[in-house]
């Protein structure tokens, strides 16, 4: 009989239990925070939109600059091979990629030595390289700055509860710390999440950057091959 009492007592416990929790909402994990925090999130999300806003603007140049005509080399070889060295230099310039500029550097330079040839080159395509890369950069540093960020939020969220503990007459009060451990938990997830897409971000970028330089490599030295060629 008191077993059975003490079953009935506790499923009760349970279900009031259960009737009153609370669903987990962002939204109110942030704004029951303190203001600390929310201006903290809200600087991390600038920066994650900046990030996105980085990471599209590149992809989308990079994607352009890629984009190369599979017979672009094999007509510059037949213009070169027949001496059309003008209608060559109409075709880079109808072309507008990397890959284009830096054989119109070479082409404006045969008559020369090779080697002024291949510096000329090099140099353009540093120039290039850094027109992909522009701004790439800020991802790396947002990438390491935002999970920082979030750090130190936490570190304030924790010395607001530890003051609001220290000047509370009541005692240990979890209405009184939670303020405080709101800021420290919300501002540790929005640094790390943001964080996280910076890098993911920032290595994807660099992989696709790779590749056009790495097409940009090759097809200056397949042009110098072909003016080591003998006529």
């Amino acid at each position: 009989m008191l077993t059975t009492i003490i079953q009935d007592s506790a499923k009760k416990v349970l279900e009031e239990a259960g009737t009153d929790q609370k669903s987990l909402s962002i939204v109110e994990l942030i704004s029951e925070g303190e203001t600390s925090g929310q201006v903290i999130i809200l600087l991390l999300f600038i920066l994650l939109l900046f990030a996105c806003y980085i990471y599209f603007e590149r992809i989308l140049a990079i994607k352009a600059a890629s984009r190369v005509d599979p017979n672009f080399m094999n007509q510059i070889k037949d213009h070169v091979s027949s001496g059309k060295i003008d209608a060559a230099l109409i075709l880079c310039a109808q072309e507008d990629s990397p890959v284009s500029r830096l054989i119109a550097k070479g082409l404006n330079r045969i008559g020369k030595p090779l080697s002024d040839i291949n510096t000329a080159i090099e140099n353009a395509g540093r120039l290039e390289v850094y027109k992909l890369e522009k701004n790439v950069s800020i991802l790396a540093t947002i990438s390491g700055a935002a999970p920082m960020i979030g750090f130190l939020g936490t570190v304030i969220g924790m010395i607001i509860s530890i003051f609001n503990l220290a000047n509370s007459s009541t005692g240990i009060d979890i209405q009184i710390l939670s303020g405080g451990l709101y800021t420290a938990m919300t501002t540790t997830v929005a640094g790390l999440i943001v964080g996280i897409i910076g890098y993911i971000a920032y290595n994807h970028l660099v992989t696709r950057t790779t590749k056009v330089v790495y097409r940009m490599e090759a097809n200056s030295v397949e042009f110098l091959d072909l003016l080591e060629e003998p006529a």
